[in-house]
């Protein structure tokens, strides 16, 4: 994965300190659609919504001036089917470079035209789930021929050298003895490979979780696996404090000391905002401070360890490290040569 350019390194940390110890949410997540294209069997969004109420593209500067987080994810539902996605980017990409910027998406819609265009937008990272490194990826999704169209797209992206494509593995029962070939298919592909873990709190499967001793037997070793590549290749950007974080997350089957509302929440598409993706109490733009009073301080919820909570999960020392280390350049140069 590039590193971003000494400029844009020194303005992401000097943001997020200063929202950290200040209480603003360091990663804002902006829903900004809640129909999807694929109906995944981890996931309580499919299909076609009610679009009549989403945010324009225009209003995402207000959020922005409000929360200044140095994160932004755009996700959804599928965000590749709003037609005005770049426009969207555009509107929370700032001159200075701020926030980095992650687009989550199943890319069944994306384009190599598309791609580019969004990088040029202002797209830090492009985050593509990947469930199985083959075509039992098109069963989990409910999409047929999404492997093959990623098998064929990504390649191609991957040539242009931005080195921005993560794929994201979300652990679950199924797909836990893949995790190193899913990482073996990323590298064939070009691209980087990250992990995350389900929750049963989405769709109330609990087949999914892990519980088993057998699939905590087999996640151990496969993480075995990730950590002796990561001794030698750049393609898994997953560190392995999350690693050691979500294996302790499936054996013990919960994560207490969520932070949801606080370091990071969630604003709909209608522009309501919540802790999180599962927790569905919402309040208007102004009243973060209240969703900490109302809801993150009594918050007793330790039943998912989605990715952004993964990341913030930590202490303030460990992530500004973690991230220096994998991300951010400190050379003069523009940070495209090198990679973490």
């Amino acid at each position: 994965m590039r590193k971003v350019s000494l400029s844009e390194s020194l303005q992401v940390i000097r943001q997020g300190s200063l929202n950290w110890f200040t209480g603003r949410p360091v990663v804002v997540s902006f829903e900004v659609t809640d129909s999807c294209n694929c109906f995944c069997r981890h996931c309580d969004h499919g299909g076609p919504k009610d679009e009549s109420k989403q945010l324009k593209p225009e209003q995402y500067r207000e959020y922005m001036q409000v929360f200044k987080p140095c994160v932004v994810q755009i996700s959804g539902g599928e965000p590749m089917l709003r037609d005005d996605v770049i426009d969207i980017v555009k509107n929370i990409k700032q001159s200075n470079g701020l926030p980095y910027i992650i687009l989550v998406s199943n890319w069944a819609l994306m384009t190599e035209e598309k791609y580019v265009a969004l990088h040029h937008a202002g797209v830090t990272q492009f985050s593509v789930s990947l469930d199985f490194p083959d075509r039992r990826h098109d069963d989990f999704r409910r999409y047929p021929g999404l492997y093959d169209h990623l098998a064929d797209l990504i390649p191609r992206c991957a040539k242009y050298g931005f080195d921005d494509i993560v794929m994201n593995t979300c652990i679950h029962s199924e797909n836990v003895g893949e995790i190193n070939r899913a990482a073996d298919r990323a590298k064939e592909w070009g691209v980087n490979i990250a992990y995350s873990a389900y929750s049963a709190r989405r769709t109330g499967c609990q087949e999914l979780f892990l519980t088993r001793p057998v699939d905590l037997d087999t996640l151990r070793s496969e993480f075995d696996g990730i950590r002796r590549r990561q001794d030698s290749t750049h393609t898994i950007v997953t560190p392995d404090s999350t690693l050691n974080q979500t294996q302790e997350y499936f054996e013990r089957g919960s994560a207490p000391g969520c932070r949801a509302g606080h370091r990071f929440l969630v604003v709909t598409a209608n522009g309501k905002l919540q802790p999180c993706s599962m927790q569905f109490k919402q309040y208007e733009l102004h009243e973060q401070k209240l969703m900490v009073e109302q809801f993150t301080e009594h918050n007793h919820c330790d039943e998912c360890y989605v990715a952004i909570r993964s990341n913030l999960d930590k202490t303030f020392p460990q992530i500004l490290g973690e991230n220096v280390a994998r991300y951010f350049s400190f050379s003069s140069g523009n940070g495209k040569n090198g990679s973490c």
